[in-house]
């Protein structure tokens, strides 16, 4: 019986050992940032509403990463980004990553080619007026009914209402970042810098599978929604009408000196596949293939900094009317910045332009000045105050421009 007893114990320890996995001899770090700022805004309010003058304004994210390279010379590493935003955490982007002197992939849950790749304009505080809107001041919640009916899609309209696949939810924070499926899985391979110039191109199989609310609200909840982060329930369903699927984008990016000229220039592109139209009439829905292209070009001279950057997308167009017609929600944006250094300080300006098609309704066209100052007061720690006014004209007869005056003031602490 004792006999018996060890051979049992000797098995389920050897059991035990075979079972347990590796362990990869990776170096774990910890990092992110916090963004606060005090906030104060002036802006046209609907009938009954009354925005609050002052107020606070924040984005925080924990970052957690790995890294280890190989005896071979290939490094293997992870990211994961965590936010606090929503009162509680939220995984952003989750990716694995495998680098050597060929290049670099991304796995996972990561922005795209276009985006990693994307000349940004200078700016004032690129949390505001940058190439991503991180915090603004603006409640368009509150404007007038006209104007947050256009920007959000409400009845009455001549678009979809709240909740569903409207085109016009897309982008309304008003930045330029091209990004067309948000934190979907994907696979990205970007080359090493050959005398400057670098490329990369990304394959995302279900964009619908990411982080990107406006594309999730497309398939709902029903049969049509895929399978998620884990991927526990297996392959996403295809062809579903009024959807997306796979995309694919491809970018290119330049950075040199000629004489004593600093150039970076950079253009992406990026298709969105339509999986299938909606039979009948379904007005909103979306008519074909997402396609947006982005360039941009950035020239510094010493402590003087001045570039521009351009983003185009037709954004699906979408079916208008009793007849269920389709109509462009074609969409360009220009972004024009300039910027300053003396010391730990950077003054910066930008001017912001985009035109929204609407189907048979007016254009949207909004317009949106800034200026500000960053001062940096430690490594990785800086002051940050602007000034901005924006105002959103709908090209409608008896609706009036809505227009927004901010000023921000606070820091930012990246750890």
């Amino acid at each position: 019986m004792k006999k018996l007893l060890l051979t049992t114990a000797i098995v389920g320890a050897a059991t035990f050992a075979v079972a347990a996995p590796a362990q990869a001899d990776i170096q774990l770090g910890l990092g992110g940032h916090f963004k606060g700022y005090l906030s104060w805004v002036d802006q046209d309010e609907a009938a009954g509403v009354d925005v609050r003058d002052f107020d606070m304004v924040r984005d925080t994210e924990i970052h957690f990463t790995g890294e280890t390279t190989l005896d071979n010379g290939l490094t293997v590493g992870f990211h994961a980004e965590e936010t606090a935003d929503g009162g509680e955490f939220a995984t952003q982007e989750s990716y694995a990553y495998f680098a050597g002197n060929w290049g670099r992939v991304n796995f996972g849950a990561e922005d795209g080619a276009a985006y990693l790749l994307q000349v940004a304009a200078p700016s004032a505080d690129s949390n505001f007026d940058g190439i991503r809107q991180y915090v603004r001041g603006v409640s368009y919640a509150a404007a007038p009914a006209a104007v947050s009916g256009a920007l959000f899609g409400a009845a009455g309209t001549g678009l979809a209402t709240p909740g569903t696949a409207n085109v016009l939810t897309v982008g309304r924070v008003f930045d330029y970042d091209h990004s067309a499926t948000g934190y979907a899985d994907k696979i990205t391979y970007i080359t090493p810098v050959f005398s400057g110039f670098q490329a990369a191109a990304s394959y995302t199989p279900d964009a619908r599978t990411g982080a990107n609310p406006t594309l999730q609200t497309i398939t709902g909840t029903g049969a049509g929604l895929s399978s998620g982060y884990a991927g526990s329930y297996g392959n996403g369903t295809d062809s579903v009408a009024g959807s997306f699927g796979a995309a694919y984008e491809g970018a290119v990016r330049y950075e040199g000196q000629f004489n004593a000229a600093r150039i970076t220039l950079g253009a992406g592109y990026s298709n969105l596949e339509l999986e299938a139209n909606t039979a009948g009439v379904a007005t909103g829905l979306y008519t074909d293939d997402i396609q947006t292209w982005n360039v941009g070009a950035n020239v510094g001279f010493g402590p003087f900094n001045l570039g521009a950057a351009y983003l185009e997308s037709n954004n699906g167009d979408f079916r208008s009317g009793a007849a269920g017609t389709s109509a462009n929600s074609d969409s360009e944006t220009w972004v024009v910045g300039a910027d300053y250094t003396t010391g730990p300080f950077v003054l910066g300006a930008s001017y912001y332009n985009q035109t929204q098609e609407r189907g048979t309704l007016g254009d949207l066209d909004t317009d949106r000045y800034t200026g500000g100052v960053t001062y940096t007061y430690g490594p990785g720690m800086s002051f940050r105050g602007s000034v901005s006014h924006v105002s959103n004209d709908l090209n409608t007869a008896g609706v009036a421009d809505f227009d927004a005056t901010t000023v921000l003031l606070g820091t930012q602490i990246n750890f």
